[in-house]
């Protein structure tokens, strides 16, 4: 793990269904944990960097290890209300609904992106300067912002990108941030206001 921030913490790890290194984060003061994998000593390597208290998973694709966590933790799994269809029957774990707005945590607000699917959600995380994490519609590849891959947006990838676009366009402009995280990709820890505006108007 390491520290992108005071109190705020990342680890990659390799996940073995999509056959990449993916990313998840830990917010100490609340006890928010982010779309996680566990980290390198598992449930023991989350006890010695801080207790998670919530599991908030950015998207309902993002569910990765968060049963191990809720179990081992005795905390609940959050995902936006329009994702909750994916959790549905005996098998499946059980996962709370929350809204655009809702402090899902202390420190962390669930805020709107939608467009490549009706729950993607940014967080706004009350770290540092500010702090937004974001879920499959902006990624970070070889240091820069950028889409997933064409085969991933659905029918009509131009008309998602432009949507993404101009929703990422409005947080920019609404948020108090400056640091950048992703499910996929490596943390930017300064500079994430400039970067996500040039890649709203890019």
């Amino acid at each position: 793990m390491d520290e992108v921030l005071p109190g705020l913490l990342h680890w990659p790890t390799f996940h073995d269904g999509i056959g990449q290194v993916v990313h998840s984060h830990l917010h100490v003061a609340s006890g928010a944990i982010f779309d996680p994998r566990l980290p390198e000593g598992g449930v023991a390597g989350l006890e010695h960097a801080g207790i998670p208290s919530v599991v908030l998973l950015s998207n309902r694709h993002h569910l990765r290890h968060s049963a191990e966590v809720a179990e081992a933790f005795g905390c609940p799994i959050r995902c936006h209300e329009a994702g909750l269809h994916e959790f549905e029957g005996d098998e499946a774990p059980q996962v709370e609904g929350f809204a655009w707005g809702d402090e899902v945590a202390a420190g962390v607000r669930a805020v709107e992106l939608g467009v490549l699917c009706p729950e993607e959600t940014v967080f706004h995380i009350d770290a540092g300067p500010g702090v937004l994490l974001f879920a499959d519609a902006v990624v970070r590849w070889e240091g820069e912002l950028a889409f997933v891959p064409d085969d991933l947006l659905g029918d009509d990838p131009e008309a998602i990108k432009a949507g993404i676009k101009e929703h990422l366009g409005r947080i920019a402009q609404d948020e108090e941030f400056d640091a950048l995280l992703f499910a996929h990709g490596e943390p930017m820890p300064t500079g994430g206001r400039e970067a996500l505006q040039a890649f709203a108007a890019g």
